[in-house]
């Protein structure tokens, strides 16, 4: 007699589970390059302070080189130079991932340069870096529009804005 159908479809989840723990407790790398890149999206997404979306964004890069380096790596690989005479077969690691890492390191630091420059000059301009903050002194400035009144709507749609007179872009 055959077992019945609920009992293979648990066995073959317990495999499967299994399976994916071992798959995740031998890939490290993975595991880390998902929890930096959960943690460093968050941030960018959740923080209303600019330096702590610039620390996110560098826990987002640094996912993003940690997966490209992970990838890359060839178990029992050697290094792409073959001495003349020497052996032409063999496993080789690519040198490629790791310049283009490399590559995205400096102008990681780069736009990190960049980004913490324009937070000093917007904290001595508006003496704050709480991205909320900063967008209710442009509205009171009139840099950037007010925000669109549920009431303030004409017949066909356009919101007027009252500094100007005219549609307010939002």
């Amino acid at each position: 007699m055959s077992a019945p159908l609920g009992a293979g479809a648990a066995v073959s989840t317990l495999a499967s589970a299994t399976g994916a723990v071992d798959v995740l407790a031998t890939r490290h790398a993975y595991v880390a390059f998902a929890v930096l890149l959960c943690i460093g999206l968050y941030m960018m997404i959740a923080n209303p302070n600019l330096v702590k979306k610039i620390i996110g964004l560098n826990l987002f890069q640094t996912a993003i080189f940690l997966l490209f380096i992970a990838s890359a790596y060839v178990d029992g690989g050697s290094i792409p130079i073959v001495p003349t005479g020497g052996p032409e077969g063999g496993l080789y690691v690519s040198p490629l991932p790791h310049v283009l890492v490399l590559t995205a390191i400096v102008v990681g630091v780069s736009l990190t340069a960049v980004g913490l420059a324009l937070c000093i000059r917007i904290y001595d301009e508006y003496g704050t870096l709480r991205t909320d903050t900063l967008r209710e002194l442009l509205r009171d400035e009139g840099s950037i529009p007010s925000r669109r009144s549920p009431g303030a709507s004409g017949a066909d749609g356009a919101v007027e804005s009252p500094e100007t007179g005219g549609e307010a872009d939002d």
